[in-house]
């Protein structure tokens, strides 16, 4: 009898679908950006890049959406630039080559200057953050060990189990309506 493959679905090709944007959060993200966007205005047009269509704001989102929104790829990408717009930025028609070509020539650094822009508010929340109380078991482990690595894997973890345990009792089901027909038919 043939062995049945089981596929592990955590390492199977995922579809790419564009996450839909969250209001809240891009409010965030446009209230936390856009000063720092701002700030490279000039020395974007330093760099000899004009304001157009595809400037300095727009480009910001668009990466930052490719990423957030986790978009397949630049077509993509521009669909979504036209029929909804992204982030701070209103519909746009644009082309996928335009958006494409904008990105093999804008400067990376500028994404750089931008991010590093960030870093003192990114600091700043960091150690906000810090402020709140641990959890019980990991102050424990802290008393035990100089350093800990800690994740929250609990949702997928609670998903596989309540996808094997249902698995588990539709076979015994199936298993049991078999046998009690089965039996019957004698």
């Amino acid at each position: 009898m043939p062995k049945k493959r089981t596929t592990n679905r955590d390492h199977a090709k995922r579809q790419q679908r564009p996450m839909m944007e969250d209001e809240v959060v891009a409010a965030q993200l446009e209230q936390l950006v856009t000063p720092a966007v701002v700030a490279q205005e000039k020395y974007y047009r330093q760099l000899g890049m004009r304001d157009r269509i595809l400037n300095l704001p727009l480009m910001v989102a668009a990466v930052l959406t490719l990423i957030w929104r986790d978009v397949a790829g630049v077509r993509e990408l521009s669909r979504i630039l036209g029929r909804e717009g992204f982030l701070w930025c209103e519909p746009t028609q644009v082309s996928q080559q335009a958006l494409s070509q904008r990105f093999l020539t804008f400067p990376a650094e500028i994404f750089e200057r931008v991010f590093k822009e960030l870093l003192p508010e990114f600091e700043r929340k960091w150690h906000s953050r810090n402020k709140r109380p641990l959890p019980e078991s990991i102050q424990f482990a802290q008393t035990k060990f100089a350093r800990i690595w800690a994740s929250d894997g609990s949702t997928k973890d609670s998903s596989i189990q309540e996808i094997r345990q249902s698995d588990r009792s539709a076979k015994k089901s199936i298993s049991g309506e078999n046998r009690s027909s089965h039996r019957s038919s004698n």
